[in-house]
C-alpha cells in the first residue's frame, strides 16, 4: 500500500472519530502549550540576566563588613563570599572604616576605591511621598567606577553637595508626575537638586557621601557599608582578591577561621547566576514535561481504543492484499497526526500565553523586558510533540498489525 493511502486512511481515522480525537490532542495541546510558555519565560529571563551581567565589568569588587559562603540555590555552584545574615558574630559590631581603606591605597593593583552608605529615606514630591534607597557615594570617584549610565544630565562631581542623581524607575514612574533635570525634591525634610538621571528602572538616589551621613542619623562618619574597588588588570582578578584579603587580615588582626570581611566580584556573581538560571531552565521544562507525558497516556489510550473499533476493517484490509506494515504505517501515521495537530495549535496558544504573561505577572523586574520565543523552541516543541504521538501509538499500531485476517473478520 502507498504511503498516500496510509495517510489517507489515517486522516479519516481523525475525521471519523472527532471526539475522542480532539480530546486526546488537547492533551498535547496543553502539554505543548505549558512547554513553550515555560521555556519562553527562561529565555526571557536569561536575556534579561545577560543584559545585566553584560552591563557589569569584570574589574569591580566588592567589599563588605560579616563573612559568610553562599553558594548557588540549586547547589553545585562554585561558592563566594558574601554578606549574609549569618555572618560571624562578636562582641562589637563588624564595620568597614577609614582604616581599611587606607590598608588598600596600599596595594597598587587597586585603580580607584569608592566608599557606600546605604539605607532608607522618605522622599516627597508635589505632595506625594514614599520611601526609597539612597546611596551615598564618594563623588570624586563613583562616576569612574559605577557601570550605571546616564539617561539625561550629568554624574556627581567633587564640588557637589545639595544635588542627586536618581534611577530611571524613580523619574518616570514612582510619582503621579515624571521628574527631571534641575528640579527640586525633598529628602528627609531637606532639599536637593537633581543633576542626573540613570538609564535604568531603579528608584535608587545616589548623592554625596558626607551629605548623606547627615540623612542617617545612625551612621557614623567614617564608617561604610561597602567599599566598591576597581582593580587594574581583570586578568589578575584572583591575584588581586588574595592580595586584597591578605592586606586586611593583617590590618584587622583576623585570620581565616576568623576572618570578618567579604569580598566578591562581578566575575564570581555572573557565574552564579548563570548557573542558577541554566538549573532553573532545566526545573522548568521538567514540570512541563509532565503535561506532554500526561499527552501521551491520553494518545496510547486512544489508540488502544481504535485498534479495538477498526479490527474488523483491519481485517478486510489484509484480506485485500494489505501487509502487516502497512496496518502498522497507518496506525502510527494515525497516532503521529494527532501529535502533530496538537503540537501545532499548542504552540500558537503557547505563543499567545508567553505573550501574555509579562503583563500578567507586571511586578516582577526580570519579566519586565518580555518573554522571548525562540524559533528552536518551536521547532523543538512540534518535534517532541510528533515524536510523543508515534512512540504512544507503536504497540498498539503492532498489536493491531499482527490480527489475523480471519480472526479480525469474525470480531463484532
Amino acid at each position: 500500500m502507498k504511503f498516500i493511502k496510509c495517510l489517507k486512511h489515517a486522516f479519516n481515522m481523525i475525521v471519523h472519530s472527532k471526539l475522542r480525537s480532539w480530546l486526546t490532542i488537547l492533551g498535547i495541546i496543553i502539554g505543548v502549550s505549558a512547554v513553550i510558555a515555560i521555556v519562553s519565560i527562561g529565555e526571557g529571563l536569561q536575556q534579561a540576566l545577560n543584559t545585566q551581567l553584560d552591563s557589569l565589568s569584570g574589574d569591580i569588587l566588592t567589599l563588605t563588613a560579616g563573612y559568610s559562603k553562599s553558594t548557588t540555590m540549586f547547589g553545585g555552584g562554585k561558592n563566594f563570599s558574601s554578606k549574609t545574615t549569618g555572618s560571624i558574630a562578636s562582641a562589637t559590631e563588624v564595620t568597614l572604616s577609614r582604616k581599611d581603606v587606607q590598608a588598600l591605597k596600599l596595594i597598587p593593583d587597586i585603580a580607584l576605591i569608592d566608599t557606600n552608605i546605604n539605607g532608607n529615606v522618605e522622599v516627597s514630591y508635589l505632595g506625594k511621598s514614599g520611601t526609597v534607597s539612597l546611596t551615598g557615594v564618594d563623588q570624586k570617584v563613583w562616576f569612574q567606577i559605577t557601570n550605571s549610565k546616564l539617561k539625561e544630565g550629568r554624574m556627581l562631581n567633587s564640588a557637589d553637595q545639595n544635588v542627586i542623581v536618581i534611577g530611571g524607575g524613580l523619574a518616570e514612574s514612582y510619582f503621579d508626575k515624571p521628574l527631571g533635570i534641575n528640579q527640586m525634591i525633598t529628602i528627609e525634610e531637606n532639599v536637593f537638586r537633581i543633576v542626573g538621571i540613570l538609564d535604568d528602572s531603579a528608584t535608587t538616589i545616589y548623592m554625596p557621601i558626607q551629605r548623606a551621613y547627615q540623612l542617617f542619623e545612625n551612621k557614623e562618619n567614617g564608617v561604610y557599608d561597602s567599599i566598591v574597588i576597581k582593580i587594574r588588570d581583570e586578568n589578575q582578578l584572583d591575584e588581586v582578591i588574595e592580595k586584597i584579603e591578605n592586606k586586611l587580615m593583617i590590618v584587622r588582626h583576623v585570620n581565616e577561621k576568623t576572618k570578618d570581611f567579604s569580598i566578591f566580584s562581578n566575575k564570581q556573581m555572573q557565574e552564579a547566576r548563570s548557573e542558577m538560571m541554566s538549573s532553573m531552565n532545566v526545573f522548568l521544562i521538567a514540570i512541563a514535561a509532565v503535561s506532554l507525558i500526561v499527552g501521551a497516556i491520553g494518545i496510547a489510550n486512544t489508540m488502544f481504543t481504535s485498534v479495538i473499533e477498526k479490527t474488523k476493517e483491519i481485517g478486510i484490509m489484509k484480506a485485500i492484499g494489505a501487509r502487516n506494515k502497512d496496518i502498522m504505517l497507518i496506525f502510527l501515521l494515525y497516532a503521529g497526526l494527532l501529535g502533530l495537530v496538537g503540537g501545532i495549535i499548542g504552540t500558537v496558544f503557547g505563543i499567545m500565553l508567553s505573550g501574555a504573561i509579562p503583563s500578567l505577572m507586571g511586578n516582577v523586574n526580570m519579566l519586565k523586558g518580555g518573554t522571548f520565543v525562540s524559533p528552536n523552541s518551536i521547532i523543538l516543541a512540534l518535534s517532541v510533540s510528533v515524536i510523543v504521538g508515534i512512540l504512544s501509538g507503536i504497540v498498539p499500531a503492532y498489536q493491531g498489525s499482527k490480527l489475523k485476517p480471519v480472526d479480525a473478520l469474525r470480531h463484532d
